[in-house]
C-alpha cells in the first residue's frame, strides 16, 4: 500500500498551448491519428489517407514514395479554444533522430500501438525512451475495430514493454465479433462508435455493465496503489467521488506512475475525442516541462530547437517551442553553444503556416533563418547563454555508403548539400575516407540512407552513384631481406643520384612501420636521412597483394652519394626503389580489420543473431542479460569489417527492426587461403 500523495491539489488543466508527441512503433496508424485528430478539430475538411498520400504527416516526396514517415510533421489545432501541436514522429527506428530530438520539449506523448507481439520490441524502445526522460504518456490501442482477442489479453501482452503499470481507462464494447463502441471506466459511461462522426451515448446494461464495474474496479485498484484514501474507500466498499478518480489519473499520470490506455480507431476516427478531452485535463503544461527540463526559470524568453529544415528557396527554419517568456519577429537571440542570430520571420505550425508577429510560452513555432544555431540548442534573449540541455549521446551509425556525385561539376554541391542534411539529421554523418579520399555516408539502415540520396537528387538536384565503402584491408611480411635500391639519372646538367641498403623486415602485430638508420662513416649523409624515410614511407604505400604494408622495420645500413647529383629527391626515389622490389620476396600476407561488436536484440531471437554471426565469419565472445531492459540480451563478438557492412539488414529482420549494434576496431588478422585470393583478385579488378 503506497502513500497518501493527492494533496495539495491539482489545477483542473494547465493553462496555454501544449505540445504532445504521436510516437510508436513502425505504421501503428500515427499519421492516420494526426489526420484524424485534425478532422475532429476541424483544422482540415477532411481527413486524409496515407495509401493515397492525401495526409498532411508524412507529405515529403520521401514519405509518399515510401509511405512510411521518414521526418517528424508538427501541427497546431485548436481544441475547445486551446492550442494544441501535435509532433508526429517516425516509427522506423532509422529516422528515431528526429523523435529523440523533440521528446525533451513536448509536455506528454500519446503512444500509438496496436495488438501485435511482434512490434512488442519496437514498443519497448519507443516507452524506454519516455521513461528515460520522464514524459507522462497515454497510450492509446489503435486499429481496435480489427481486434481479434479481449482487451485486457493485449494489456497482459504490452505490460513486460512498460516499466509502469499499462492502466486501462476504456474498455470495448463487443457486437459479436466486431467492436461497436467502448465504455469508459472514469466517466461510467457507453459510447457508440459512429464512422467518422463523435460517438452516441448509449445505456450501458447486461454483460457489458458486469463487465464494466469489473474493469473499473481493476482501474481503481492500481490508483489505489498510490492513493491510501483510495483504498480505504475500495476496502470499505465505499464509491470514490468522481472528482478524486480524476484528480488521481492526472497525478499520477504527470507523475510518471501510471500509463492510462485509451482504445480507437484513427482510421475511422473512432476515439479520438475521448482522447483529446483526456488530454485537455490531464497532461501537463509548459510549465511542468521546464521544470522536467531542470531549466532555470527566468523571465527572459527561452526556447529549445528540435528540428531544423532547409527550404529550397526560403533559406533555414528552426522548429522550436517557447518554454518561457516570449520571442518577438526581429529578436536577437543567443544559443546554449554561445552563437547568436536575429529572428527573421515566425511561422505559425497551424495548417496553412501564416506569419507572426510574436510567440509566447508554449506555442510551438518555426524561427527563420537562425543559421549559426542547430537542433538542440536552447536559445533565449538574455545576455547570457542559457542552460545546455544533456539530450546524450548521439546514436552510433551502422551503415555505410561511398558516395560520388554522377557529374563532376557537382562535387563541391555534394558538399554543401551533405552538410545541410547532416544538419536537418544528426544521425547522418559523412567522411572523406582517409584512402580513397571519396565521401563515404554515415547512416541508421539501408532506408535512412536511400532517402539520403533521394533528397540529394529531388533537393539539390544532385545525381550520385553509391557503392559499399572500401574495407580497410592492409598487408605485412613474413620474411627478413636485406635489399639495395639505387637511382642514377643523367639528362644533361645536373643529375640525379642515391643509393641505399636496407634491411626489411617484420614486427609483431600492432606495433605499426618503425625507420631507423645505422649508417656510419657518412657513406648516407645525414641531411637526407629523411628524404629516405619518405621514400621508404612511399614503397610501403602498396605492397605486392595491392594494399598498404604495416608492421614492418626498415633500417638503413648503407648507401653511397654523389657530392653535385645527389639530392633529398634522388634519395627518396631509390629508398622506394628498394622497398618495392624487396617486398615480393619477404612472404606477403593479408591482414584485415576485425571490429569488437555488440549487439542489443530481444531474447527470442538472440539464437538468429548467434548463427548469423557465424555465418559471416564470427567468433561469438558470449552473451548477457541487457541490464535495465526485462527481456533482452546483449550479444558480444568479434567480426571481421569485410562482414559487418549489411549486417544490420539482416539484424533488424531478425529481430522485427528492434535489434542494433555498435562496433569499434579491436585488431588486424591473418587472412590466407581462398577467402585471401578472392580478395586480392576481386581488389585488382576493381583497380
Amino acid at each position: 500500500m503506497g502513500q497518501d500523495l493527492r494533496s495539495p491539489p491539482i489545477p483542473f488543466k494547465p493553462s496555454g498551448p501544449r505540445c504532445i508527441a504521436l510516437v510508436g512503433p513502425f505504421q501503428s496508424g500515427k499519421t492516420s491519428l494526426l489526420e484524424a485528430i485534425l478532422a475532429r478539430t476541424g483544422a482540415i475538411p477532411k481527413a486524409g489517407n496515407v495509401e493515397s498520400g492525401t495526409t498532411v504527416g508524412d507529405a515529403t516526396a520521401e514519405a509518399r514514395a515510401h509511405k512510411m514517415g521518414v521526418g517528424l510533421t508538427a501541427v497546431t489545432t485548436t481544441f475547445m479554444g486551446d492550442d494544441y501541436t501535435f509532433i508526429d514522429c517516425p516509427g522506423s527506428v532509422e529516422f528515431a533522430q528526429d523523435m529523440r530530438a523533440a521528446l525533451p520539449a513536448v509536455d506528454a506523448a500519446v503512444v500509438v500501438c496496436e495488438a501485435d507481439e511482434r512490434k512488442l520490441p519496437q514498443l519497448q524502445l519507443v516507452l524506454r525512451e519516455l521513461e528515460d526522460l520522464h514524459i507522462p504518456r497515454f497510450l492509446f490501442l489503435n486499429k481496435i475495430d480489427r481486434a481479434h482477442k479481449r482487451v485486457r489479453e493485449t494489456l497482459a501482452t504490452l505490460q513486460p514493454a512498460s516499466r509502469v503499470p499499462l492502466v486501462l481507462r476504456q474498455i470495448p464494447i463487443w457486437n459479436g465479433d466486431l467492436v461497436a463502441g467502448f465504455v469508459d471506466l472514469a466517466l461510467e459511461r457507453a459510447f457508440v462508435y459512429r464512422e467518422h462522426k463523435a460517438s452516441e451515448v448509449v445505456t450501458l446494461d447486461g454483460d457489458d455493465l458486469d463487465r464494466e464495474k469489473e474493469a473499473r474496479f481493476q482501474m481503481l485498484e492500481k490508483l489505489a496503489d498510490h492513493d491510501d484514501a483510495l483504498m480505504e474507500q475500495l476496502l470499505d466498499d465505499i464509491a470514490p467521488p468522481a472528482d478524486a478518480i480524476f484528480d488521481d489519473l492526472a497525478r499520477e499520470l504527470r507523475e510518471g506512475l501510471i500509463c492510462p490506455v485509451l482504445i480507437g480507431s484513427a482510421i475511422r476516427e473512432n476515439g479520438v475525442l475521448r482522447l483529446m478531452k483526456a488530454l485537455r485535463h490531464e497532461a501537463p503544461g509548459v510549465a511542468d516541462t521546464v521544470k522536467r527540463m531542470g531549466l532555470r526559470e527566468s523571465k527572459d524568453a527561452l526556447a529549445y530547437i528540435f528540428k531544423t529544415s532547409h527550404l529550397q528557396h526560403g533559406g533555414k527554419l528552426s522548429y522550436a517551442r517557447i518554454l518561457q517568456g516570449h520571442i518577438d519577429d526581429g529578436a536577437t537571440v543567443l544559443a546554449s553553444s554561445g552563437e547568436s542570430g536575429r529572428v527573421s520571420g515566425i511561422l505559425s505550425l497551424a495548417n496553412g503556416s501564416d506569419k507572426r508577429s510574436h510567440a509566447q510560452a508554449g506555442d510551438t513555432v518555426a524561427l527563420g533563418k537562425l543559421d549559426a544555431l542547430r537542433t538542440g540548442d536552447t536559445l533565449g534573449t538574455s545576455k547570457s547563454a542559457p542552460d545546455t540541455l544533456h539530450l546524450g549521446e548521439p546514436v552510433s551509425p551502422v551503415l555505410a555508403m561511398a558516395l560520388a556525385s554522377i557529374d563532376r561539376k557537382d562535387d563541391v554541391k555534394l558538399g554543401q548539400a551533405l552538410q545541410r542534411l547532416t544538419e536537418e539529421d544528426p544521425s547522418l554523418s559523412s567522411v572523406i575516407d582517409a584512402q580513397s579520399h571519396g565521401v563515404v555516408l554515415w547512416g541508421q539502415g539501408e532506408m535512412h540512407l536511400r532517402v539520403a540520396m533521394e533528397r540529394l537528387r529531388d533537393r539539390f538536384g544532385i545525381n550520385v552513384k553509391s557503392h559499399p565503402p572500401a574495407i580497410g584491408y592492409r598487408e605485412t611480411i613474413r620474411k627478413s631481406i636485406t635489399q639495395r635500391g639505387k637511382h642514377k639519372k643523367q639528362s644533361g646538367g645536373h643529375g640525379q643520384f642515391g643509393d641505399v641498403l636496407l634491411e626489411i623486415g617484420p614486427q609483431s602485430r600492432g606495433e605499426g612501420f618503425v625507420f631507423q638508420e645505422k649508417v656510419v662513416g657518412g657513406a648516407v649523409p645525414r641531411n637526407y636521412m629523411s628524404a629516405v624515410e619518405e621514400g621508404v614511407v612511399d614503397g610501403l604505400a602498396r605492397g605486392p597483394l595491392g594494399f598498404p604494408v604495416v608492421d614492418v622495420k626498415v633500417t638503413l645500413t648503407d648507401g653511397s652519394y654523389h657530392s653535385v647529383d645527389s639530392s633529398d629527391q634522388a634519395f627518396r626515389t631509390a629508398a622506394r626503389i628498394g622497398v618495392s622490389e624487396a617486398l615480393p620476396h619477404c612472404q606477403s600476407v593479408l591482414l584485415e580489420p576485425i571490429h569488437a561488436v555488440e549487439i542489443v536484440c530481444p531474447n527470442e531471437a538472440t539464437a538468429k543473431i548467434n548463427a548469423i554471426l557465424s555465418g559471416r565469419r564470427g567468433q561469438i565472445l558470449g552473451f548477457d542479460t541487457r541490464e535495465g531492459w526485462a527481456g533482452w540480451d546483449v550479444v558480444r563478438a568479434q567480426l571481421p569489417e569485410a562482414e559487418i557492412g549489411d549486417l544490420i539488414v539482416e539484424l533488424r529482420s531478425a529481430t522485427a527492426g528492434a535489434g542494433s549494434f555498435t562496433r569499434s576496431f579491436d585488431h588486424m588478422a591473418e587472412v590466407n587461403g581462398r577467402t585471401a585470393d578472392q580478395i586480392v583478385a576481386a581488389h585488382r579488378v576493381a583497380a
